[in-house]
């Protein structure tokens, strides 16, 4: 029933007609045929004046059908990062094994905080190796990881969530926060912007930070990625979010939608700005021109940008669920597309510049987050006291924590101490799987003096 309905609103919408074409550069919709004919090397475009109603369709078919997938974009799964610190650093040092006719893209992911970079970067990899969790702040530096099939190799700059200056003073965040970001921009051959659609008070308009940044690598390529669709229940909204991201051009086509619901009202406009982060900053940071963020741009153009809600400059619009095998798979199918000749930058066997130890304590934070409420997880410290190899090849580690409150030390435990076994357990599955050997992973807590 509720399938008919939607099919039944979705023919109401105005489009223009289908083609199909290898150049032009549309609006991707993940369906089946799509995902199926880009695994065959086949990208199947359509215009940018055309959103297809198949999307809705089939997104409600797929998500009655399928479940998520554990390697969505088809990586090799038995790919391994080095155990040994001095082995993973020889390995980035190491000359990249150039195939015959080398093609590279270096993409960098950014977005507001908790928008799924990290999820995506992780899921586009094959093997979990960067942190993601629900809260905020997850990330804390740039990381990037390396996909190499064939001949083409694809560099991911994942990026902390962009933020303000006032706000990293507020909550005491590294400088990496407002500077990391910027830097991955300036190296990038294709810009990805994450948006969250099921967030209700921010998905209307692009975060502020993200809009400077792009307008200060305006000639970078960039695609718009409508995240978390999968939590969306009213998938025809998805035309009215991606016409008011977009200012209703893509491409440099314009888009032909009509729009579904009313025009939001004062008050939830108003609602919605005191959400939306950076526009209660926009004043200060004009009034200092020589922050990092915003060093290029005037105040003019920095008052023009608070009024804008989009970017028109957008390539392509992807609607996706980065946990979705079959999106994850047609995105990555499109960024291997769009590679261009050129040498690769590391061996084949790299996935990612972190080294083992820090693939381990930021795992380690990111169960943290998890589970141990408000402010807690951001005021623990690690150490690794024991990092081994054994002779049978599997990994022995011990980690302290270090709690700075006795009330922050019965949290961390838990009862019984069942709450940090957890956090032991659940993360050496994880560099179980990043390092392909059995890890041995014991943690302890103690008070910081």
């Amino acid at each position: 029933m509720a399938l008919r309905m939607c099919e039944s609103l979705c023919r109401t919408l105005s489009f223009s007609s289908l083609f199909v074409s290898l150049e032009t550069a549309p609006v991707r919709l993940s369906t089946a045929r799509r995902v199926y004919a880009a695994r065959n090397a086949v990208l199947r475009c359509i215009p940018t004046c055309f959103i297809s109603t198949d999307v809705f369709l089939d997104r409600l078919r797929k998500e009655s059908r399928l479940g998520l997938s554990e390697n969505p974009a088809g990586s090799l799964s038995h790919a391994a990062v080095p155990q040994d610190r001095v082995e993973h650093f020889s390995l980035m040092l190491k000359d990249p094994d150039q195939p015959e006719n080398p093609k590279v893209l270096k993409v960098a992911l950014i977005g507001a905080p908790n928008a799924g970079k990290s999820t995506l970067t992780n899921q586009l990899l094959g093997k979990k190796l960067f942190a993601a969790s629900k809260k905020v702040h997850t990330t804390r530096s740039r990381a990037l990881g390396v996909i190499t099939e064939d001949d083409t190799q694809i560099i991911l700059l994942d990026t902390p969530g962009l933020t303000t200056p006032s706000k990293a003073k507020r909550h005491q965040l590294e400088k990496t926060f407002l500077v990391d970001p910027l830097k991955s921009l300036r190296q990038a051959d294709l810009v990805v912007v994450l948006v969250d659609v099921s967030d209700k008070w921010t998905r209307s308009s692009l975060d502020f930070e993200v809009l400077k940044c792009l307008s200060l690598n305006a000639h970078i390529p960039a695609v718009l990625v409508l995240n978390k669709v999968d939590l969306l229940k009213n998938k025809p909204l998805l035309l009215d979010i991606t016409a008011e991201l977009t200012e209703g051009i893509v491409n440099g086509k314009k888009l032909n939608v009509r729009r579904l619901v009313k025009p939001i009202q004062k008050e939830t406009r108003e609602r919605e700005t005191e959400k939306t982060p950076g526009l209660q900053d926009g004043e200060e940071q004009m009034s200092n021109p020589d922050s990092q963020l915003v060093r290029g741009l005037s105040r003019e153009q920095l008052r023009a940008l608070k009024s804008r809600k989009g970017w028109k400059h957008f390539k392509d619009v992807f609607m996706m669920c980065a946990t979705d095998g079959e999106d994850v798979q047609t995105l990555k199918s499109y960024l291997m597309v769009e590679a261009k000749p050129g040498s690769w930058h590391y061996h084949s066997a790299v996935l990612t510049d972190q080294s083992p130890e820090d693939i381990c304590t930021n795992i380690i934070r990111e169960k943290l987050l998890e589970y141990l409420p408000q402010e807690v997880p951001y005021t623990l410290t690690q150490n690794i006291e024991l990092w081994k190899e054994t002779d049978d090849g599997n990994l022995d580690i011990s980690v302290k924590l270090y709690v700075k409150k006795d009330s922050h030390m019965k949290m961390v435990i838990g009862p019984g101490g069942q709450l940090i076994a957890r956090v032991a357990q659940e993360a050496g599955l994880d560099l179980t799987n990043a390092f392909m050997c059995d890890v041995r992973l014991k943690i302890s807590a103690t008070l910081k003096n």
